[in-house]
């Protein structure tokens, strides 16, 4: 039974880390970056629809009126809304934006295949860009590291400071986002 014991505890202990300048190598750190660079674009490609609707290049205009909000249990929620197109007609059950209320009324757009309506103006499109800011967070040291994994040393000091900025400029974009999408 003890060495049983014996080798759990061994299972914690600290193991040998690497020595400096090891990396996964050329194919890994290739591997790498395609990953970060797909990771960083995808907010950019998800966030086209719902950015086409939001500007009113998609869909059809009109009012939405939230009905009801189910909540889902962990700061979820299923809301449920009626929207009356500005050209007339009568109103379509749709889903709403989660992070509405029952009883908002706002401007609105219905998607093309009309299940669901999204919030137009300034505060549907701030709302819409919360995404393609979070990629450019993403992307904002990938300068750097690109210059870092060829072993470029000049302009490793600017690109820094350029992911601080993206950074920086992500994290406000982010939040502008997150508050408009609920206020």
């Amino acid at each position: 039974m003890s060495s049983a014991f014996e080798d759990v505890a061994n299972a914690f202990q600290p193991v040998p880390t690497p020595g400096p300048g090891r990396t996964p190598g050329k194919v890994g750190m290739a591997i790498l970056l395609i990953l970060w660079t797909g990771l960083a674009v995808l907010p950019f490609v998800v966030a086209v629809p719902g950015l086409k609707l939001a500007t009113g290049s998609i869909g059809t205009p009109g009012t939405l009126t939230v009905v009801s909000c189910e909540d889902l249990g962990r700061g979820r929620y299923d809301c449920k809304g009626s929207f009356v197109p500005d050209s007339g007609g009568d109103a379509v059950p749709v889903d709403a934006s989660p992070d509405s209320s029952a009883g908002d009324v706002r401007r609105a757009q219905l998607a093309p295949e009309g299940d669901r309506a999204v919030p137009t103006g300034t505060s549907g499109v701030l709302a819409a860009l919360t995404m393609p800011f979070l990629g450019v967070g993403v992307l904002g040291f990938l300068p750097y590291v690109l210059l870092y994994v060829l072993r470029v040393r000049r302009g490793r000091r600017a690109a820094v400071v350029l992911g601080c900025l993206l950074t920086l400029v992500s994290l406000i974009g982010v939040v502008t986002g997150m508050v408009a999408a609920y206020s």
